[in-house]
């Protein structure tokens, strides 16, 4: 395998998607973010916007989930809640982009989907909290909430999306192939060590 796939996980406001962004246009390979959503959306038929919002947040039971989600999929659902047939068709749209060729593939829980490949490069991205608070009020403003306590509320809902559907601790080192500190480092130099770093895991791995 020498496809050059490149997972990014990542903690909210730690600018991980926009390093994924510039990796793929570094390496001239496809990004999957907003993309892998459209794909997802025509394959379950359900909204874009709950696809985002469900795609990585803690699983919901609620009734609400189904009625909001489905155009006329219970028949393909066979009993699933709509989160369950979510993940489902996420994760073979991801195996398949995966398979097609070379690319970027931002969240999802991609690095545990993809785990079992030997050209796949899981990164994760994190950051000082009082550097992620900046970040998310200078690229989505104030709310009612305080720019920590939005951190806190998200990171939390992808922790438990990722342990519901993988049984492990997102975040852990041992999932990731390297953890990045893009505060310390900077998204330029984030960019350039993955890209080193797919670099030599192809040379060992072709």
């Amino acid at each position: 395998m020498d496809n050059r796939i490149i997972t990014i996980s990542r903690e909210f406001g730690s600018g991980g998607r926009t390093i994924g962004k510039m990796t793929a246009e570094k390496l001239e390979i496809p990004y999957y973010d907003k993309e892998l959503v459209k794909k997802v959306a025509v394959e379950t038929g359900f909204d874009e916007s709950y696809i985002e919002k469900q795609g990585e947040d803690a699983p919901s039971k609620s009734i609400f989930g189904y009625a909001f989600a489905a155009r006329g999929m219970n028949g393909a659902m066979n009993g699933m809640s709509a989160d369950d047939f979510l993940w489902v068709i996420q994760r073979n749209v991801i195996l398949d982009l995966a398979e097609k060729g070379p690319c970027v593939i931002v969240g999802r829980c991609a690095d545990y989907i993809l785990k079992e490949r030997a050209d796949c490069l899981n990164v994760f991205v994190h950051a000082d909290a009082d550097i992620r608070a900046e970040r998310i009020v200078r690229l989505y403003g104030e709310s009612e909430k305080s720019p920590l306590k939005r951190l806190e509320e998200k990171d939390k809902k992808r922790s438990v999306y990722y342990r519901y559907y993988t049984g492990r601790e997102w975040g852990m080192a041992a999932n990731y192939h390297i953890a990045l500190n893009s505060g310390k480092l900077g998204l330029e130099r984030c960019v350039e060590l993955i890209a080193e770093l797919t670099d030599i895991q192809k040379a060992l791995t072709s």
